[in-house]
């Protein structure tokens, strides 16, 4: 059974930072992609960024670039998201995914697999 478990979430204020992580469990993990989205509230779903096992990241989100980080354990089944210069606009629920093979490029783009999410909140 895939299972994608994400942690690292919870309250700051606007300017401070959180590292996000996702462990996946039940595939063969150097096989997939693994990816970051988020969902703000009232909002449809926003595609972060996709990391690839062998390197070469895909990024959907401009708007996040300089401030946030993904990056991918080589070692272990885990990726993961650091978050600086927090702002209010980046409350929201936090995702990892995984798709066979290497990250798409289309938009938006499709993933099967999907974690339940951590909760975000950045407080003015």
């Amino acid at each position: 059974q895939v299972q994608l478990v994400e942690s690292g979430g919870g309250s700051v204020q606007s300017g401070g930072s959180l590292r996000l992580t996702c462990i996946v469990s039940g595939l063969d993990w150097t096989l997939y992609a693994l990816a970051w989205f988020r969902q703000a509230p009232g909002k449809e779903r926003e595609a972060l960024f996709c990391l690839n096992f062998g390197g070469g990241n895909v990024t959907y989100s401009p708007a996040v670039a300089g401030r946030f980080t993904p990056s991918r354990d080589i070692e272990n089944p885990a990726t993961y998201l650091q978050m600086n210069s927090l702002h209010p606009d980046d409350t929201g629920n936090y995702f990892c995914a995984a798709r066979r093979d290497s990250c798409p490029r289309e938009s938006p783009p499709f993933f099967p697999f999907w974690g339940r999410g951590t909760q975000v909140t950045v407080s003015s």
